[in-house]
Order: C-alpha cells, then structure tokens, then sequence
C-alpha cells in the first residue's frame, strides 16, 4: 500500500478549488466539480483528506469523498429518494417505516459528504435542523406511538450536534417510557475523530440501551484516532455496531472486506450490516450487481469468525425495507458447506 499523504490541513476541504489547493483534483478538472457542487454538497475533513494517496487515481479512500464528474450522469434506475423516507415521514424529520422503531433525523449536515449518500439530495449544510417545535412535534408522535421500541438518530450526521444538545435529545428519548433503545449512525469516528470527546461520549448515556453505528467502508479509515474515538465511545458504556456499503473501487474485493471486518472487530466494533448500494441519483459508477455482492459476502463468510460477519442487506427500493441478500444455504435434503458443496442433512446413518 502507497504511504497516505499527510496534508498539513486546518480545516475542511468544501469546494472544488480547494480540493485542487491540496492537491485531490487536477486543477483543470475544477469548472466541471463546480457544476457537481452546485447540486451535492462537499466536505472533505483533514483526516479524511491525510489518508488520501494523490498520485493513486483510484485511491479507495479519495473515490468515497473527493467528487467526480460521474456524479452528473443519472441512470435510468436511480431515485431521488430510494429508499423511500418521504412517503412515510408523517412529521418533518422523522421517518416510521418498521412498526417497532422510527428515524429521527436530527442533523442534516455531515463531517464529510459521501459520494455514494442515498440521502444526497437533502443533506447538507444549511438544511432544517429538528428544533424547537419540529422536534416538539417529532418527539410527540414516538410518545404517541407505543409501539416504537428503537429511535435511530440519524440525519445527516446526528454527532454534529452538541454535546449540550445530544444530552437534551437523549434524556427527552429516555423520558418516553415505551422507548427502550436509541440507535446513534455517525461518520464522524471516522472522518473527524476529534469531536468525538469524553463529554460528547457521556452525553449519549441514559438508562435505554445506547448503540453507535459507525460507518465505515475500507480498513484505512480506522485510524489510531478513529479507533480511540471509538474506545472513548465504549469507556461511556455504548456498544458499537458498524455500517458499511459494498462499493464498487472501494471494497469490492474479498480481502478489503477481510481487512474492514477484522479492523472493526479489533476496534470494539460488532460488523452489523453490510449494505447494497442504493439507487441514488448519480451513483451508479459504485455499484455492483446482487450476483457479485453475494459472492463476496459468500466467500468473506469463509475467512472470518461469525464477529466478523455482517448481514449483507438490500434496503428495497421505495421504502419497502431491507432483506438480506445471502445465499441460499437450505436445498431439499441438504445443505451447502462454506466451499459451496451440497451436503445431505440429515447425514446418512454412520452405524
């Protein structure tokens, strides 16, 4: 593996020239990012940015953050809202799409802006953030809910909020008796390690069960700082759990995975979904068909321990949920092995 650029950055990368400034883009390529960032917002941190090898044009770290002009050109497939959170949103920011649990989109804005994001045409700085009464009204409709055991708190990125803020939200949650579990998806133990302090970390503790889903893609991204951002996670007694999206450039060979699921497992974090790439306008370069995505999952299922193993999923199409896409292990009479060979079972007497 090439030595990662370690760029002297002090702050966040947010447009096309100063991409080009810390040398991710060729300065000729800039008129044509502008046009990109004119529709999907940009940011690209500078522990993202360290991790990137220039002179790699097909740098796994750099294809997730750092634009492109593929980014304007929309498959016949793709949607502006793929996985269907607008048509059961009955308030604003919040989304009820399984009977037990809700999305409550805290934040719209992000350390870093994935190029692949299924929310991508709402994300983004300057969005509604759920306050005052938006959030007054988000939280009534989960206290009227009984049925809603799980909140995930999402957005945008939800860790981008203050520590002051995550402790109002999360006490509000935990005062809903029917509420047993609050779920926290964040990017930013990845892509800004730094916020994650011990008073960000102690303001997610109350007397539910608290998971934090980190998102990562590809083992580089857990650096020493991402991995202590996660160990300050797990002092405050979280547990972790990790998504990840199986991308094309990325991830999509059977020793990337390898190295990802081992590295968050050393990390403290539990592998729990690996995603499909979604139908999100302007993606299409990251995806894979189900038939490749399976025989990854298949042949990373022989290679790692069952911490290591995520549910390789499907979120379906216009909000008709997530299916898992493994193989078919169950035959009439018989089962496959790891190898993918038919094995009768029962087996045959041995007496």
């Amino acid at each position: 593996m090439p030595e990662p650029l370690r760029l002297p950055l002090a702050r966040t990368l947010r447009d096309a020239s100063a991409l080009a400034d810390a040398g991710l883009v060729p300065r000729e390529a800039v008129p044509g990012l502008d046009e990109v960032a004119a529709r999907y917002a940009i940011a690209v941190t500078p522990a993202v940015a360290a991790l990137v090898d220039p002179g790699d044009p097909l740098d796994p770290v750099a294809r997730q953050y750092v634009p492109t002009a593929e980014e304007l050109v929309r498959a016949p497939e793709d949607r502006d809202d793929p996985i269907g959170d607008r048509r059961h949103a009955p308030v604003p920011g919040l989304v009820h799409r399984h009977r037990d649990r809700v999305l409550l989109l805290l934040h719209h804005s992000c350390p870093v802006y994935c190029r692949f994001c299924f929310r991508r045409e709402v994300v983004g700085p300057g969005g509604p953030a759920l306050v005052g009464e938006a959030l007054d009204a988000a939280l009534a409709y989960v206290a009227a809910h009984e049925e809603i055991w799980e909140v995930v708190l999402t957005g945008g990125d939800p860790f981008m909020v203050s520590p002051a803020r995550a402790r109002e939200v999360t006490a509000r949650l935990a005062a809903i008796p029917h509420v047993k579990v609050l779920r926290w998806h964040t990017r930013v133990p990845v892509a800004a390690p730094e916020r994650v302090s011990e008073e960000f970390a102690a303001a997610l503790k109350c007397d539910r069960a608290v998971f934090v889903a980190v998102h990562a893609n590809h083992p580089r991204e857990l650096t020493p700082e991402a991995r202590a951002a996660c160990r300050r996670l797990v002092a405050a007694g979280h547990s972790l759990v990790s998504q990840s999206v199986l991308l094309r450039g990325v991830n999509d060979d059977v020793a990337t995975l390898e190295a990802l699921m081992r590295a968050l497992v050393e990390t403290g974090i539990k592998p729990y979904y690996l995603h499909h790439p979604d139908l999100a306008p302007g993606t299409a370069h990251f995806r894979l068909s189900i038939e490749e995505g399976r025989a990854l999952a298949d042949a990373l299922r022989a290679r790692v321990s069952g911490l290591g193993q995520p549910t390789y999923v499907l979120d379906v199409p216009d909000g008709y949920g997530k299916v898992p896409l493994g193989r078919d292990v169950v035959l009439d009479g018989a089962v496959r092995d790891l190898a993918g060979e038919t094995r009768p079972y029962p087996p045959p007497p041995t007496g």
